[in-house]
C-alpha cells in the first residue's frame, strides 16, 4: 500500500507513433515531439494546457482490459499527487461537479465558484478543499471512444470566477481543447490500456464509502439499491465499484466481494 500512486505523474509512451505527422495540428506538436523522443509527456501536456489558458489537466478513463471483465479506472493529471489521494479517499466523486455533470450530459461543462457554491454543504467543502490546490474553476467534457470506454477531460484553473471575458476566451479555445483531448486519449489508450498496463490505483486502500458499497453488495443489494441507501446516483455507485475492482485487481464485482471478505476488509451480514 505504501507504493500507491493514484495517477501517472510520469508518462513515457515508448514505441507509440503517428502514421502521418502531416495531419498533426501545431498545438499537438509538443506532445508528438515528446513521444518521438521517448520523453516524459507531463511537461508537454503542461505546456499545451497552459497555452489554452488553464493551469492543470485531468484525464479519467473507465474501461475493461479484456471483453467479459468489468471496468477499471485510469487517471492522469498534472495536479499534485496529494490532491489525487485526497480526492480518492474523501469520495469526492460523489460531489465533484465535473463528474456529476458528466454522468448526465456529454456537453462541455463550465463551472466556477459562483455556479456551484451553496448547492450542498459537502459540495462547498469540496470547493474549499479543491481551491486550496488551485482547482477553483474549469471546463470538462466527455469524449466518445470506439471501445465504449467512459472518458472525461478536465481543464482546471486557479481563477475562481469565469467572467464574460474568460468565457469568450475558453469558447474560442474549445475546439483546440477537444483536439488535444482526442490525441491524448488515443495515445494513452494505445500504450497504457491496450498494453495491459496496471492502473496506478491498483493496490490502493479502499475508502470508507467503497467498503460500504462492498458490504451492501456482499449482502445481496443491487447497484440501484446501494445508490438509494447511500443517497447517490446509480452511476456514482457504479463508479465506486469500478474503483473497487481496480484497487483489488478483481475482474468482476463478485471476485471483489470474495477477496474483500477473505482479507477481512468487510464483514458479510454487517
Amino acid at each position: 500500500m505504501s507504493d500507491f500512486r493514484p495517477t501517472f505523474h510520469w508518462l513515457n509512451l515508448n514505441g507509440v507513433h503517428f502514421d502521418n505527422k502531416s495531419v498533426v495540428p501545431p498545438l499537438i506538436s509538443p506532445l508528438v515531439d515528446a513521444v518521438a523522443r521517448n520523453a516524459d509527456l507531463v511537461p508537454a501536456v503542461d505546456s499545451i494546457v497552459k497555452s489554452l489558458g488553464f493551469d492543470t489537466f485531468m484525464y479519467g478513463l473507465s474501461t475493461a482490459h479484456v471483453p467479459g471483465q468489468d471496468s477499471v479506472i485510469y487517471t492522469f493529471t498534472t495536479m499534485p499527487r496529494e490532491w489525487a489521494i485526497r480526492w480518492d479517499q474523501a469520495a469526492y466523486a460523489e460531489v465533484d461537479p465535473r463528474i456529476q455533470f458528466g454522468i448526465d450530459s456529454t456537453l462541455p461543462f463550465f463551472w466556477d465558484q459562483l455556479s456551484e457554491r451553496g448547492k450542498s454543504p459537502r459540495l462547498d467543502r469540496f470547493l474549499d478543499d479543491a481551491c486550496g490546490f488551485g482547482l477553483c474553476s474549469g471546463v470538462s467534457f466527455l469524449l466518445p471512444d470506439r471501445d465504449q470506454a467512459s472518458v472525461i477531460m478536465c481543464f482546471n484553473s486557479s481563477q475562481p470566477i469565469i467572467d464574460d471575458v474568460r468565457r469568450a476566451l475558453i469558447n474560442g479555445n474549445l475546439g483546440a481543447m477537444f483536439t488535444f483531448g482526442y490525441y491524448f486519449h488515443e495515445l494513452f489508450m494505445r500504450k497504457v490500456v491496450r498494453a495491459g498496463t496496471p492502473s496506478p490505483f491498483e493496490g490502493a486502500p479502499l475508502t470508507l464509502r467503497e467498503r460500504e458499497c462492498l458490504t451492501h453488495a456482499a449482502n445481496g443489494f443491487t447497484t440501484d439499491e446501494i445508490a438509494e441507501k447511500l443517497g447517490i446516483k446509480p452511476r456514482t455507485a457504479q463508479f465506486h465499484f469500478d474503483a473497487i475492482r481496480t484497487k483489488l485487481a478483481a475482474a468482476t464485482r463478485q471476485e471483489a466481494v470474495a477477496r474483500a471478505v477473505r482479507e477481512r476488509l468487510i464483514s458479510v451480514g454487517a
